[in-house]
């Protein structure tokens, strides 16, 4: 997986979205970091609501989603 800078309205996030996302298919969630937070939005309503996870909280996230 990789990522692409992905366009949209925001607060000056750099969002990303993966490489296995298309413009022609199936969205996925879209991902910004800023010091301290994570930010994660559905790419198919980049004008939505964000979550948001602290540092600890995304590695745990991340973990448990990490194929095993």
């Amino acid at each position: 997986m990789s990522v692409k800078p992905s366009t949209g309205h925001g607060s000056g996030l750099k969002w990303f979205k993966s490489s296995y996302s298309t413009d022609d298919g199936p969205a996925c969630v879209e991902v910004a970091s800023a010091p301290g937070t994570v930010h994660v939005r559905d790419s198919k309503n980049v004008n939505g609501p964000s979550i948001v996870f602290g540092p600890q909280e995304w590695a745990a996230f991340v973990s448990y989603t990490a194929p095993h």
